[in-house]
């Protein structure tokens, strides 16, 4: 079943074009990365997706729903999350308040009753929190949920980024660049949290990743993007040995 369809996405800044015609189907379920050299068009792309920019051609359709015109805030109402390349997260609030932010659209509760803490509010507040401990958990962040995020290591302020987006029970999840900067060890252990988030929570995930030993071994189907445009689609043994993909980007001879 396919969960997201993009139509032939166009989308250009002044003389450049970042995205040309490029359609995808996402299938439910799966682990879709999407590769390219740098300037590809791959954030852009996600860009699109959650609402940050509007594409001058095409369409996206979420479980066959146009969310072309919605916001980025009704875009994650729906279920759609997303980490970022460059770390988002509030660096002088402790973890727990960080992944909390990522619940803040499930929240019902007024102002009056928040102001008091009483009433919906602490029932919602015992509620969320109770949801956050559970990612902390499928994490393994327990020893840092209340330390600072700004005193905490790289991997470890990655690992709470993507907690904060597992926060938001997302449908799809959209996955920019999650290894990057790690050293192997904590890229292993980002690959096994992301075979969980598919196997356990039932998330779809579309990540863009440069690890291209990662991608051959987790991913089920990937997409490859050059200069905007896609220029090869499959499985992983038949990106690694289709002739495009292997000029354009892994460079002849690999």
């Amino acid at each position: 079943m396919d969960q997201l369809e993009i139509k032939n996405l166009t989308l250009a800044f002044g003389g450049i074009v970042a995205l040309h015609q490029v359609t995808m189907k996402i299938r439910k379920g799966e682990i879709h990365a999407v590769i390219g050299p740098n300037g590809a068009g791959k954030t852009s792309l996600f860009n699109c997706i959650s609402g940050v920019y509007k594409p001058m051609e095409g369409d996206i359709r979420y479980e066959e729903n146009s969310i072309l015109h919605k916001k980025p805030h009704q875009i994650a109402s729906l279920g759609i999350a997303r980490t970022f390349q460059n770390i988002e997260l509030f660096r002088h609030m402790n973890v727990i308040d960080n992944l909390l932010l990522g619940r803040h659209h499930r929240f019902r509760s007024g102002p009056l009753s928040g102001v008091f803490f009483w009433g919906r509010a602490l029932r919602e507040e015992i509620k969320h929190r109770r949801k956050v401990e559970e990612v902390i958990d499928f994490l393994e962040i327990e020893k840092v949920r209340k330390k600072t995020v700004g005193t905490l290591p790289y991997g470890i302020q990655k690992r709470v980024e993507l907690g904060r987006a597992l926060s938001m029970e997302p449908k799809i999840l959209l996955l920019d660049e999650p290894t990057s900067g790690m050293n192997v060890e904590e890229t292993e252990d980002i690959a096994r949290f992301v075979l969980d988030i598919k196997e356990e929570l039932e998330v779809t995930v579309i990540m863009v990743e440069h690890d291209i030993a990662m991608v051959m071994d987790i991913a089920d189907w990937i997409t490859v993007l050059n200069f905007g445009s896609k220029i090869a689609e499959g499985t992983p043994f038949e990106i690694q040995t289709n002739p495009k993909v292997i000029e354009a980007y892994l460079g002849e001879g690999s």
